[in-house]
């Protein structure tokens, strides 16, 4: 019997050559090799181009959010455009006396501003905000809290796990839909009791409806102990005076920073990547002497944000002292959009395409800001879905399925990108 000798096509290639063969991947050669490597073990050299590709697509990267969902926590909540020069920044010098100084002096005196506070710090996000105020105010003391606040939000954050670690005592007060000041009073002048303050949570994520009562915060400052209000969502103002004509309805109830401290609350804290529209850090607003002993514990230094953030957040509050936001802050500009605008541009795309429908939409805050709540919007209807196929677009389209049907919502994608959103239709099989 003869034996047929291999020949160099039966030959895999080698794993260096594979690998610089998918050299316009932009990928580092060293990863590469790696594909290079899985694709031969596989027995499949020619698969090396698309399990480049699968690995570019577990990196981060930009995409167009057509969900309608403004603060997507998916896509990185408040998308915010920020850059800094490659050179030294004053983090922690002080230009008058040459010496370190505080990398909370520059943004913690804006926020402080923009809320109305006697001082302001920034931690790495709200969860560490509140930890940080507990731990340094409340440290083995009680902290009543109503039993319908005692929520988890996303990640599994949950609000007596949080004061656990923070060694702070939960004391649970009236019940899940109905809490009453006499219930905090009670806890407060109950024998034994060492209250350090009394902590109100806004329930982010969800909303209670019906039979339901809960205390605010200027009841809440008559009982002689601190509030904090965790407002979470970031809303600097109720009034948002820097959007033209009235107050969204959407926002109604929502609480705000300055309107919580202006009725008692010694401290708040809050997000700034959800209505506030900036980067993910936590800020900490309130009295002076109760943000200093936040500042002076020593869990600042492991919660401290760094240079890159600070220098974002630093831009954002400018913008809202300056009252250019709808400017310069992308979350309010879609917000501020009117619908007749979203509709001619929706149709524009459908025009452009060749297939698809124009119809209303209901956009939503997104984040866990004002649960339960929508606002109205334009898109563009495909019959079908399509989501992988928009997904895979060269740059993904994010968007969402409805009763059988593909829905992009304009609200949330910047008109920059409609051209986008119509190749990513013709590539996806719509027209």
């Amino acid at each position: 019997m003869s034996t047929r000798r291999a020949t160099p096509a039966d030959r895999p290639p080698s794993v260096d050559a594979l690998a610089r063969s998918l050299a316009s991947s932009g990928l580092p050669h060293a990863v590469l090799v790696d594909v290079a490597r899985e694709a031969i073990a596989a027995g499949d050299p020619a698969s090396a181009p698309q399990r480049a590709e699968g690995f570019r697509r577990t990196l981060l990267m930009p995409v167009v959010n057509a969900t309608g969902v403004l603060l997507h926590t998916n896509l990185g909540r408040a998308p915010f455009e920020f850059h800094q020069a490659a050179r030294p920044q004053t983090v922690e010098l002080d230009l008058v006396t040459g010496e370190r100084g505080s990398r909370q002096r520059a943004v913690g005196q804006l926020a402080a501003r923009a809320c109305g506070a006697e001082a302001a710090i920034v931690v790495n996000n709200n969860a560490a905000a509140v930890l940080l105020v507990l731990a340094a105010l409340a440290a083995g003391r009680d902290v009543p809290v109503s039993r319908g606040e005692s929520v988890e939000i996303g990640g599994a954050f949950r609000v007596p796990e949080v004061m656990e670690q923070s060694g702070a005592r939960l004391v649970d007060v009236g019940t899940t839909n109905r809490t009453r000041v006499d219930d905090y009073r009670r806890a407060i002048e109950r024998p034994g009791a060492d209250v350090a303050l009394v902590l109100k949570v806004h329930p982010s994520n969800f909303r209670v409806e019906g039979f339901v009562e809960d205390t605010p915060v200027d009841e809440l400052a008559t009982l002689g102990v601190p509030v904090v209000a965790d407002i979470g969502s970031g809303l600097l103002d109720a009034n948002v005076p820097w959007l033209p004509g009235a107050p969204p309805a959407w926002l109604a109830g929502e609480p705000a920073a300055r309107q919580s401290l202006e009725v008692g609350a010694a401290l708040v804290t809050f997000s700034g990547d959800k209505l506030l529209g900036g980067p993910q850090c936590g800020i900490v607003a309130g009295r002076a002497d109760l943000v200093e002993r936040c500042g002076r514990h020593p869990l600042m230094r492991a919660l401290r944000p760094g240079g890159l953030v600070l220098g974002a957040l630093q831009e954002l509050l400018l913008a809202y002292l300056r009252r250019d936001v709808v400017d310069h802050v992308p979350f309010w500009r879609m917000v501020a959009t009117p619908v007749d605008e979203l509709a001619r541009r929706a149709g524009a795309v459908v025009a452009a395409a060749g297939t698809g429908a124009a119809v209303p939409m209901d956009a939503l805050p997104g984040a866990g800001s004002a649960p339960g709540v929508t606002m109205p919007s334009f898109g563009v209807e495909l019959e079908g879905d399509h989501l992988a196929a928009l997904r895979a677009h060269s740059t993904p389209v994010i968007a969402r399925v409805r009763e059988g049907r593909t829905s992009l919502d304009l609200r949330t994608v910047d008109p920059a990108d409609d051209p986008v959103l119509v190749d990513a239709i013709r590539a996806a099989g719509g027209a």
